[in-house]
């Protein structure tokens, strides 16, 4: 008997989907995924605990009925806020205050801190001995106008404890539309007593690189600085560049501000010297580090990589630089951390620069950032970072070769720039 082909193709379509069907059972079968429908016609996706780890889940699953039935205001619970919370909890349990779970919108947060812009008070946090702790305020925030320092410890936000916060809850809490107003409870480092600030939110827009070439004499940040009197007159060119974080658009930035440098230069005569400003950078991309660093050494080691497997990694100079052989220093403080301790520690261990200032924050860990379904994210602590002679960076810092404090926070009186110009005149 023959056929007609339209039964035929019926037939063959109905074998392929059987066959397909059982090869993806088959497939979630071995990964121990099940596959479930709701009364309401949702599917729902379940993957077992992997076969090494002995887990009872039970516990679990009788807290979250016995919330969802017991709860008085059971209509507010949001599975999928509770589902990102037992997350959270899962990775705090790390005891590692960078390896973090990022629900989307604190993952986009993070993504657009990189980019440049964003709106909020323009503060970059980090964590220490349980606590929110400021690493910098950037330059020209309303963080800083307000009086922001490095080292400060924010104890609340909007009256709200910030004892065990993640550093992405204490972004989500403080950041918010511009024109708004958060209200910060923070106690200054050596202060006996908190106080609060409240910060009105704008729009930050974070340049990467500042620059400029001036005459001793016209360096108006000296000005009121007692041990600057026997130079503040002298007319030799100073180099000065500020590099305020290792983000998305930094290399292309500090290219534009190098060749600025460079065409100042050929107009000026001879500099004096280069003051590369990295207080109150908080860091960013590893790969920026390599590539400042590169702007200054031949050749050599950047930083060492050690990962969470056991194996190295060791970052080399990876281009060719414009500014080998001009005379610098390197001013870092409290608030430079990460990538500017990397870039600190490979120009003093090369001797290509000395070090001015305070002890770096010591963030010297390496964060893999994974994007997870639904616009989540999972960073995780996956190595650690070492300097060209084997000094750990994380929880150290780098220590300067002439340590000095600021006093104040006055725009006439920075010792610090100050003592990176007496030793360049040397």
């Amino acid at each position: 008997m023959t056929l007609p082909f339209s039964k035929i193709r019926k037939f063959v379509l109905i074998a392929a989907l059987c066959i397909l069907a059982g090869g993806v059972g088959y497939s979630l079968g071995e990964r121990k995924v099940r596959v479930s429908v709701t009364p309401e016609n949702r599917i729902v996706i379940n993957q077992k605990e992997p076969e090494a780890i002995d887990v009872d889940f039970s516990l679990f699953w009788d807290v979250w009925q016995r919330l969802t039935r017991y709860y008085i205001d059971r209509a507010s619970l949001d599975a999928q806020k509770m589902v990102w919370g037992a997350i959270s909890g899962m990775v705090a349990s790390a005891d590692d205050p960078y390896t973090v779970f990022l629900p989307p919108k604190e993952n986009e947060e993070f993504k657009q801190d990189l980019g440049g812009e964003f709106e909020g008070i323009g503060a970059q946090l980090g964590v220490k001995e349980n606590r929110i702790i400021v690493i910098a305020p950037l330059k020209g925030t309303p963080a800083e106008r307000a009086g922001i320092r490095a080292s400060d410890w924010i104890l609340k936000v909007n009256d709200e404890e910030t004892v065990g916060w993640t550093v992405p809850k204490a972004v989500s809490k403080i950041r918010g539309p511009r024109g708004t107003s958060v209200t910060l409870n923070i106690l200054h480092e050596n202060d006996t007593k908190p106080t609060d600030i409240t910060i009105r939110r704008d729009t930050i827009l974070v340049p990467s690189v500042v620059s400029w070439v001036k005459a001793i004499r016209d360096i108006p940040e000296i000005s009121a600085v007692p041990q600057a009197a026997p130079f503040k007159s002298r007319s030799d060119k100073i180099v000065y560049l500020s590099l305020s974080r290792f983000g998305d658009h930094t290399n292309d930035d500090w290219l534009r501000e190098v060749d600025k440098v460079l065409s100042a230069q050929r107009a000026n005569g001879e500099l004096k010297g280069l003051v590369f400003d990295l207080r109150n950078n908080p860091g960013g991309y590893l790969d920026g580090s390599v590539f400042i660093a590169s702007e200054f050494l031949r050749d050599g080691q950047v930083v060492s990589q050690v990962n969470s497997d056991g194996s190295r990694q060791d970052y080399q100079v990876n281009r060719k630089g414009k500014l080998y052989d001009i005379p610098m220093v390197v001013l870092v403080n409290k608030g430079s951390a990460s990538a500017a301790e990397i870039v600190a520690g490979a120009l003093r261990d090369h001797k290509r620069a000395r070090i001015v200032g305070e002890t770096t924050f010591g963030k010297g860990s390496v964060q893999t950032p994974q994007d997870l379904a639904g616009g989540a994210g999972l960073h995780i602590t996956t190595g650690k970072w070492f300097t060209p002679n084997g000094s750990s960076i994380n929880k150290e810092g780098i220590t300067p070769d002439v340590e000095i404090a600021l006093d104040e926070f006055e725009a006439s009186a920075d010792a610090q720039l100050a003592k990176a110009i007496e030793l360049l005149l040397q």
